[in-house]
């Protein structure tokens, strides 16, 4: 597998990491963050996206995308990851268009997909539920038959996106409890059915998530995504490709932070000399960056993966979030380590990047979780 950038994605990434510090640095973020707003993110920035094509990167022509892939959509990604803007990648984008894209029925993509590669559209996906914590299959949550179609009843938890959101993909159980992959249907519910309430989650990382409760949604055999009963494989495919996106992000985040830090490390004097010239601080720094390298090969590698089918995607997926999840971290603690006391307030950035790593590492599961994961689809 070659780990290098093509011309065409070196343009993508330059092009990507220039709008991204224009039209949307740090302060944006902070600004979001200081006026409550109660979608995080800025509806026009996601159209302007959209209308750069960055939003249909990796999906089908023939779904209105540009048929390329992960390998660039995680490009653009980690460019917002760099400048945390709060944009609908991860759940609006890589769940909610995929699940979309890869299950949805041509009535329902043609009603919802365009809208969503435009950035007009949101939809988002409602994995996760009250203790269910990485479990994909622990689903609580009942699609009941009634008449022709059937009613949900049951709540979800960090909806990432879903707040505001014009759609969200509910995974209901239509047969078996538990575990069970077998009796999972994935329906689309519209943001004003009766009986769907969402209320804002208030996340460390201000970032747009919604705690959702369904009573009795009613929903028809049309609003089905996939297959009736056979919803887990789908839900786990759209979880990997949401899993690679999130890395790519995490690691425009951890580059970032690095950067400052060793800015910071340059122009901080003590003792009459800048702290960069300490031999203790300097191995630190050279250990954040080799764990940032790593974190890149093994993003870069789930990514192209996953675009050509091998059978080994899963896995690859698996260790670029737990490298990712780990290096992001050690990244953000050292940079607040370095940057002194002034790292631990608000008016620097560091601290958005280390509420941001927190989040993320337990998004789709944490380090603990993926090694786990990759050693038991290694057969260890």
């Amino acid at each position: 597998m070659q780990l290098v950038l093509t011309e065409e994605q070196e343009l993508i990434a330059a092009t990507a990491r220039d709008f991204v510090a224009a039209s949307s640095p740090v302060s944006r973020f902070r600004a979001l963050r200081d006026a409550g707003d109660p979608l995080g993110y800025s509806p026009a920035l996601l159209r302007e996206m959209g209308e750069l094509g960055w939003l249909g990167i990796a999906f089908d022509e023939k779904q209105g995308g540009a048929g390329l892939g992960l390998a660039e959509l995680v490009l653009v990604v980690e460019a917002l990851g760099r400048s945390l803007a709060p944009e609908p990648f991860v759940g609006g984008l890589a769940l909610g268009g995929f699940a979309l894209a890869l299950g949805a029925s041509p009535a329902l993509q043609s009603a919802w997909l365009p809208g969503v590669l435009e950035g007009r559209k949101v939809v988002a996906l409602a994995h996760q539920e009250p203790g269910s914590r990485h479990a994909l299959t622990r689903i609580g949550t009942r699609a009941v038959a009634s008449g022709s179609g059937f009613r949900l009843t049951g709540a979800k938890s960090q909806v990432l996106d879903g707040f505001g959101a014009e759609a969200v993909i509910v995974p209901a159980r239509t047969a078996g409890g538990g575990d069970d992959r077998s009796g999972i249907t994935l329906f689309l519910v519209g943001k004003d059915a009766p009986g769907l309430a969402s209320e804002r989650a208030i996340r460390v990382d201000s970032r747009n998530a919604a705690q959702l409760h369904l009573d009795g949604v009613v929903c028809g055999p049309e609003s089905i995504v996939g297959k009736l009963g056979e919803g887990a494989s789908l839900l786990e495919a759209v979880v990997d490709r949401a899993t690679v996106v999130l890395s790519a992000e995490m690691l425009g985040g951890m580059a970032a932070v690095f950067e400052q830090t060793l800015s910071y490390l340059k122009t901080r004097e003590q003792f009459g000399v800048p702290i960069g010239s300490f031999q203790a601080l300097q191995h630190r720094a050279a250990q954040v960056y080799m764990e940032i390298e790593l974190a890149r090969s093994s993003v870069m590698a789930a990514a192209r993966s996953v675009d050509a089918g091998e059978t080994d995607a899963a896995k690859l997926v698996s260790l670029a979030k737990a490298r990712c999840s780990g290096a992001y971290l050690l990244a953000a603690n050292e940079a607040v380590q370095m940057f002194g006391g002034v790292g631990m307030t608000d008016e620097y950035d560091v601290g958005f990047y280390l509420k941001r790593a927190r989040a993320a590492e337990l998004t789709f599961g944490d380090a603990a979780y993926h090694r786990q994961r990759w050693a038991r689809l290694g057969g260890y």
